[in-house]
């Protein structure tokens, strides 16, 4: 367990980042994380009085806010009915509801853990994190950023609702994933795949295809060559390449599908 010596519910992101500029300072959320651990802190910074635990849906797209639990997500109807229910079905295998009314976006993306199935469909939906002070960045550039003492503002996702699909795989309910995949279609037809619990960080796959792409298997099976992958205690390296490849076609599979559908 924890320990700190002062609480500060911050007032305004100006109050909460001035006083995170300290190395002894910690943000808190669901505290999910924190708790396990024995930290000794100073102040312990809480953002839950600054209006961040709503899902907005504006012009542009979708609002997100830091303090937004992941079963909020799991549960927002114009959010799932965007993104062909994909948010419940990745947030769903995490855990427990429990857990999920604790934990919130913005420690999971802040966290940028190798094991996120939020990180890995938010890549695919081509995601943005609003930073204070220095603004709104692609999740897939802030995911390579160092460690800062910014504060993570929201998460912000474009309004043009796609197909979307999410694939994981678990040796047990509930447990980390050993992978996770996600894809998404563009307006022009292009996929846009992820990969997470490599157990890296997710990465997107380097390749430009498309659902139409008549050499699709093959073409995949060489894009994803170009990703590394390691071992853990959860799975071996060519078990998790291998694994990429049948859930990216499962997921393809199921895109083709809720194309027809469409049609």
């Amino acid at each position: 367990m924890f320990s700190a010596k002062q609480y500060l519910l911050a007032q305004s992101l100006e109050e909460a980042y001035v006083a995170n500029q300290k190395r002894t300072a910690t943000i808190v959320g669901g505290m999910c994380w924190l708790k396990m651990g024995k930290r000794q802190m100073q102040t312990l910074i809480d953002l839950s009085a600054l209006g961040l635990d709503e899902i907005a849906v504006t012009k542009e797209g979708f609002s997100i806010g830091a303090m937004v639990s992941l079963r909020q997500l799991e549960t927002h109807k114009e959010l799932n009915q965007a993104f062909c229910n994909a948010f419940a079905k990745a947030l769903s295998p995490i855990v427990g509801v429990q857990f999920r009314n604790c934990a919130t976006v913005g420690g999971s993306v802040w966290g940028r853990f190798g094991f996120s199935d939020v990180i890995t469909l938010l890549l695919a939906l081509d995601a943005q994190v609003e930073l204070y002070p220095s603004g709104v960045i692609a999740l897939e550039d802030f995911i390579k950023m160092p460690y800062d003492n910014q504060i993570l503002v929201r998460i912000l996702i474009p309004h043009n609702s796609k197909p979307v699909a999410v694939q994981s795989h678990r040796n047990t309910a509930t447990d980390f994933p050993v992978l996770v995949v996600a894809a998404s279609v563009e307006q022009d037809g292009t996929l846009r795949m992820t990969v997470g619990a490599r157990p890296q960080k997710a990465v997107a796959v380097p390749a430009s295809l498309s659902l139409s792409d008549a050499d699709l298997n093959n073409h995949l099976e060489t894009a994803l060559d170009k990703i590394p992958f390691e071992k853990n205690m959860r799975a071996g390296k060519e078990f998790r390449r291998h694994l990429a490849s049948v859930l990216l076609k499962r997921a393809i599979a199921q895109l083709k599908e809720e194309q027809s559908h469409a049609n």
